[in-house]
Parts: structure tokens; sequence; C-alpha cells
């Protein structure tokens, strides 16, 4: 498959994943037409089930929205999916949509309050500039009224974070000691090899993906002209950041699985939301060429998006990694928390000339290795620096 099919290939999976939710917010019937399945009872994540889907969604497809130069085939796609975005926006806080979003009541409104604040920030032009001055005025509101959710002693302090980094962002002004506390605590919870403690233990899952190495970055880079000690930290993050970069490619099987272990992996290909995000940024590791993690992530894409019962016969995601596998799916995890799967897809802001895109295929690290290929096993030196 030529490269730029492979691209065509990701815009479809992703409409296909991010239109249902987004159509229904700007349509306002996301309330009205979005199944709830969860083992939780229904009235339990009817409150919250929304905006993790408002706010999953948007977070992975932000960097395309942002994108200026695409391809001809995409442009309409593109400009469809920035006018529902931004008609979703002013519907979340608009108090006389029906599809007004909660950001205050409950625990859960906190997490997809940072993941719609990382979408802002990822599409600054595109989702922010480009609204209207009263919704931008209330989703400052909203982001703030989140303020009264005291976070978990886990990655959930960098969800507070991120939401202080958005208001700094548009407003010039956040809660810095929110920021100080969760970086700190992230520093101080460092296993070694790249890995962050979800906590103060360690728990092998894909929460270093999800959440902790992504947001890590962005909250140290957006406010570390604000304290020296979190300048001096950023540079140890963003080595940490490289060498996970690495294992989640080495991770990634011939087929496109990867290992089932831990929390939410009715996530799906979200799993390799920081390796996403590092072949955006262009700060892959040395050992994984660009087109080398678009294979990789292609892989996983297809693998845990094109199997049968990904989608309900309304287009709808079901709980699963793999299918629908209801079982898997936490009393934490409903319909919209499945849309985090989008953020495999952030690759998609760079220009169909970048080398991500442009390079034919290469085989990825674990392809070469079980096909008796001569692999550079850069696992010591990458864990000293790392």
């Amino acid at each position: 498959m030529s490269p730029s099919s492979v691209r065509q290939t990701w815009v479809n999976y992703l409409l296909r994943v991010v239109r249902k939710p987004i159509e229904a917010q700007a349509t306002g019937k996301l309330r009205a037409t979005m199944p709830i399945e969860s083992k939780a009872s229904r009235e339990n994540r009817f409150q919250v089930t929304h905006l993790e889907a408002v706010g999953r969604a948007l977070t992975g497809l932000s960097p395309w929205l942002e994108l200026k130069h695409v391809p001809e085939s995409e442009k309409n796609d593109q400009q469809a999916m920035r006018t529902l975005a931004l008609q979703a926006l002013r519907n979340a806080v608009d108090p006389t949509s029906p599809d007004c979003l909660n950001f205050s009541h409950g625990q859960q409104p906190l997490v997809d309050a940072a993941f719609l604040a990382q979408a802002l920030i990822r599409a600054p032009k595109s989702l922010w500039y480009s609204l209207d001055k009263v919704t931008q005025d209330r989703l400052i509101d909203a982001l703030r009224s989140s303020h009264v959710i005291t976070p978990g002693y886990n990655n959930w302090l960098l969800f507070s974070a991120t939401v202080e980094i958005a208001l700094l962002k548009f407003t010039g002004q956040a809660d810095m000691q929110r920021i100080d506390y969760a970086v700190r605590s992230l520093e101080s919870w460092y296993k070694g090899d790249s890995i962050y403690g979800d906590g103060p233990e360690f728990h092998w899952d894909y929460y270093n993906s999800y959440v902790i190495q992504p947001m890590l970055l962005d909250v140290l880079e957006a406010a570390e002209s604000r304290n020296k000690a979190w300048r001096d930290m950023l540079p140890n993050v963003r080595t940490r950041a490289v060498r996970y970069a690495a294992i989640l490619e080495k991770l990634v099987s011939p087929d496109g699985s990867f290992p089932a272990v831990g929390r939410s992996l009715a996530y799906r290909c979200g799993a390799m939301h920081h390796l996403a995000n590092m072949a955006l940024r262009h700060e892959l590791p040395g050992s994984v060429q660009p087109a080398q993690a678009r294979c990789a992530l292609t892989k996983v894409i297809e693998r845990t998006l094109g199997a049968r019962g990904t989608f309900n016969d309304d287009g709808w995601l079901q709980v699963g990694l793999c299918g629908h596998q209801p079982a898997i799916g936490e009393e934490y995890i409903s319909t919209g928390s499945l849309y985090l799967c989008s953020t495999a897809f952030l690759p998609l802001g760079l220009p169909s000339d970048d080398p991500f895109w442009s390079q034919d295929a290469v085989l990825t690290t674990s392809e070469k290795a079980w096909s008796g290929i001569n692999v550079t096993n850069d696992h010591a030196l990458a864990s000293e620096k790392a």
C-alpha cells in the first residue's frame, strides 16, 4: 500500500470514530442518541459519558483540524469537521442546549475537561480563536468549574494541571500550585527506564501512554518559564519520553496486537497515544524511523478498529479491545470513554510530504526480530540515559 493510500485509510478510520459523537453534539442530539454501554448503571454514567465522548474525540481529531495544508482529497472532510467541532463546543457550554455538558458534578468531569483542554491546546486556531467571544468565556468558566473536583493521588493530578495550562494559555492566569503539585509528584514516582508510577506504586498498564507522558510534556512545556524547578525537570522528562516511545514501538507485534495487560484496554489503539504524539512532535527515538512508527501505528489501528463488532449498527463504538468484548470494560468505562482511541491518529496533523507519510514502508522492530533479521538491541544504552 502506498504512503498516500495509508494516509487516506487513517483519515477514513478517524472519521468513522469521531464523526458520530461530534456530529451528534453539534446538532444537539448527543444525549438523545448516544447509547450508554457500561458495567455501571446507566444513571451512574449518564451525567459524565457525554463530555467523555466529546473531549476524547476532539483531542485526537485536533491536530488534523489544525493542519493548514491537507491533501485535496481531505479538504472537504476537514472543513466539515471543523464546522461541526466548533458547533459542538458552542453546544457544550450553552445553557440552553440539550447537550450542555457537565464539567463539575461528580469526579469524572475533571478527566474529560482535561482532554477537552488538550484539544484546545493542540488546535488553538481551529478550536479556540475561531470561536465567538461568548463561547470562549463560557468555556473558560466551564474549565474553571472543574476546580471543585479533587483529583486522585495518581495520574489524575495531570488532569488538573492540564486544565490549568489551558487557562494559562488562553487567559494568562492559572493556579500554579496545581501544576507544581502534579509535576513534582510525577517526578517522585519515576521508576526508571522511562516509566512513571501511576501514583507511588507501579502498575503494569498503558497509563504512561494514555495520560502521563503526553500530558506531562504539555504541562512542563507550557509552564517552564514560570518556575526554574519545572524548567530543570524538562530535559529528563523529554529523554524519558523518547525512550518510552521506543518501548511502545517494540510492543507492537507483527499482526498489530500488543500485550493485553492492565486497565482500560477498551481504549484500543489509544494505548499508542504517546507513540503517536512523539511522531507528531518529530521526537521519535533514533531507532524508530518515521515510516516505522507509521507502520506500527497502522497495524494497531487496523487490528483494534477493524475487528467485527467494534462499532454497533448505528456507528457508535462498543466496549472491547478487538471487537465487542463487554467484559473487558471496568466500572468506569462507558461508551464515551472509548473515544480515547482517537489519540492514535495524532500524526494526521503532519503534512502529507512529512517523512512520516512520504517514506516507504519500513519493517517494525517486532517484524524484524521475528523474521530473523539482525536487530540492534538499544535497551542498555537507552535505559542508562532514561
